[in-house]
């Protein structure tokens, strides 16, 4: 692509949401796991990807602490299908209060051994999964100077050209990496889906700004598309703590 079809291309992508410049993100892979909170001990997925694991896997290709991304819109392409699988995890984590003496200079084991506490677990997981996020950011109030949308956008989109990650993007969890590619052209992939699916409740994100708390919605895929309200300005649909 030369240069001027790319800057072209830039400013077909510069559609103002609210306060940011947005973007379009194909996005598939072999397997997914957005788990569900309330399945404690074994995996069960989400039927469908969570707004925060779109934020997770723009977040992998471009981020700075003077931006956030905001999860406009989620397009579910291919038919959603489950496995059930077996996969291997360990029992616990180091516990927090050791990682905070290791950061006070304390000798402290941060080792896992993962043959000790190595469990065999059942997973329902998805497969063959295809999505479109359409999202955008805006400045945060660490943002400096220097800091403008026209520089971060043409970050993000060179970078999401270019397939490059500060690491690579997964879905849900690490070992069912996420391809990804710049969804330049003006035609909207097309669902498989049709009519109307109320996904039940459904977690948003996480409010960092209130001790990590997490955020719940009750979205409705209509032909493939789930319209995602921004929680944090009391988005339609909203609830703070959902049903748990």
């Amino acid at each position: 692509m030369d240069s001027l079809t790319r800057q072209a291309g830039n400013r077909l992508l510069r559609k103002r949401t609210g306060m940011g410049y947005g973007v379009k993100l194909m996005v598939w892979g072999d397997y997914a796991c957005f788990t569900r909170p309330e399945m404690k001990t074994e995996r069960v997925s989400y039927d469908v990807m969570t707004p925060s694991a779109a934020r997770g896997i723009l977040e992998a290709i471009h981020w700075k602490p003077a931006i956030r991304w905001v999860i406009d819109r989620i397009r579910v392409l291919n038919e959603i299908r489950f496995d059930s699988v077996r996969r291997n995890e360990v029992e616990g984590k180091v516990p927090a209060r050791t990682v905070a003496e290791a950061m006070q200079g304390r000798e402290v084991d941060l080792h896992q051994y993962a043959p000790k506490e190595r469990q065999q677990r059942a997973a329902l997981i998805l497969r063959d999964v295809s999505y479109m996020i359409e999202a955008h950011f805006e400045l945060t109030d660490k943002a400096g100077p220097e800091d403008t949308e026209d520089k971060h956008l043409n970050m993000a989109l060179r970078r999401m050209r270019e397939g490059q990650c500060f690491h690579r993007p997964y879905f849900g969890c690490r070992e069912f990496p996420v391809n990804f590619r710049l969804a330049e052209e003006r035609a909207v992939p097309e669902s498989c889906h049709k009519g109307e699916r109320d996904l039940g409740w459904m977690l948003w994100d996480l409010d960092f700004d209130n001790g990590m708390t997490p955020r719940f919605f009750r979205p409705v895929m209509r032909y493939g598309v789930i319209d995602v309200p921004d929680l944090r300005k009391g988005g339609d649909g909203a609830d703070s703590h959902g049903p748990y």
